[in-house]
């Protein structure tokens, strides 16, 4: 096996010494483990144990943990490139893996970018490091399920999931509602679940959002519903059910207001999705060059490069991948409390793109490649199926970004037409 060159080559990106252990290390488990995997977790729909355990092995699960907390301590940037070497040989596990990550992000070092008092701050270091130690010394898996199938996930309305506070058990509260597409269900050993914290005669609002870390095996949580869809097979994206589930206040994983701080003044945190798919971009383009040099391993080494048609798409291809590339690592570089408007903008450009980019390429590729690439003996038919579920993803699927944009572009804050 040969090995892969990285997406984000280390002097051309100015990696530092932390990035490209990691995405080196990404790339090792990626091609030795999840790649040969990749198409019996598609096909069965099954979600990939396996890889977590070489994961976890590996020290990849505590990634954004914070270093004194026994993790590596990687900021945003520094996951997502490693996440994307990742998803160039499993998607699902890349995209699942953004769900684990994403409760370590959160809670560490975009939650040490925001102000709260120092009492808020003493006890959430406190909490997490329950979390952390879980996750770095037991092999503790977290997802992060977000749709509940209205409008609550993409930061429109209060979260249909409630959470009612009770004196009761030392205190905390009693969890009532469902998340719907929820990655992991039945495989994580806790759902990082947002809720509306609804007092008695108050009404939910989106500031009064909780973000709780649920035990999968918590009294009054269920899962049902099959899972055969088109792609991410191997997410196992079910519905959680939550009924009367007692959940302490020691699992608060964000202070309370903090969750809604954050969406409102660190936008970047939800541009988490957009690695998997950066992946899949790398992988279609990757496959193809393969193929047409006759190098795929595996398949007999007949050559298609000469004919000018297949050059001409490698080119567009090339093209796509490196505008795809740079607009990836220059937003994600940008990740901060507060950015300024053009940030903003770019954020909502790059979510888009990828998600776009992955489709067109993976697209593109099979064009390119031919009939014997639909073969589900080969990635790319996957690799195509995978990639189409990227522009529907909320908080910022394909069309919000689109109406972010057009008004962001066109309106300052605050205006309005007469």
């Amino acid at each position: 096996m040969t090995n892969d060159a990285p997406i984000f080559d280390p002097v051309a990106f100015k990696l530092t010494d932390k990035q490209i252990y990691l995405t080196e290390l990404a790339r090792k488990i990626g091609q030795e483990h999840l790649a040969p995997r990749a198409a019996q977790y598609d096909r069965a729909a099954e979600f990939p144990s396996e890889n977590y355990d070489d994961m976890f092995k590996a020290g990849l699960m505590g990634i954004c943990v914070p270093e004194k907390n026994g993790g590596h301590g990687a900021d945003l940037l520094t996951y997502a490139m490693t996440a994307a070497e990742l998803g160039r040989y499993c998607g699902a596990t890349a995209l699942t893996w953004n769900m684990h990550v994403s409760s370590t992000l959160w809670t560490g070092d975009l939650t040490d970018d925001l102000e709260m008092t120092e009492e808020q701050r003493r006890t959430h270091e406190e909490r997490r490091a329950i979390h952390y130690k879980r996750i770095v010394e037991d092999g503790a898996i977290y997802s992060q399920p977000f749709s509940e199938g209205g409008a609550a996930a993409a930061g429109k309305v209060a979260w249909g999931t409630h959470a009612v506070p009770t004196d009761s058990n030392g205190g905390g509260w009693i969890v009532n509602g469902k998340k719907i597409f929820a990655s992991l269900s039945g495989h994580a050993n806790y759902y990082g679940i947002l809720c509306s914290e609804v007092r008695e005669g108050e009404k939910p609002s989106r500031r009064n959002s909780v973000y709780v870390a649920v035990p999968a095996d918590a009294d009054g949580v269920s899962v049902t519903g099959e899972w055969d869809p088109m792609g991410m097979r191997g997410t196992v994206s079910r519905t959680l059910h939550f009924k009367d589930v007692f959940v302490p206040e020691e699992a608060m994983l964000m202070p309370r207001g903090i969750y809604y701080a954050a969406a409102s003044q660190w936008p970047h945190m939800f541009l988490t999705l957009c690695p998997a798919y950066m992946g899949l971009t790398q992988a279609a383009y990757d496959f193809t060059v393969k193929y047409l040099r006759g190098e795929y391993l595996g398949l007999p080494p007949v050559k298609r490069r000469m004919y000018p048609t297949k050059q001409m798409a490698v080119a567009k291809m090339k093209i796509m991948l490196e505008q795809t590339k740079a607009l990836f690592y220059q937003t994600l570089s940008e990740a901060r409390a507060n950015p300024d408007k053009d940030q903003i903008l770019r954020a909502w450009v790059t979510q888009y793109t990828v998600m776009e980019n992955a489709s067109e390429m993976s697209q593109l590729a099979i064009r390119t490649c031919g009939g014997q690439s639909m073969l589900k003996s080969l990635p790319l038919e996957r690799i195509f199926r995978d990639s189409r579920c990227g522009a529907l993803m909320l908080p910022w699927t394909a069309e919000i970004c689109l109406d972010n944009l057009g008004r962001g572009a066109l309106y300052e804050r605050g205006e309005k037409d007469e």
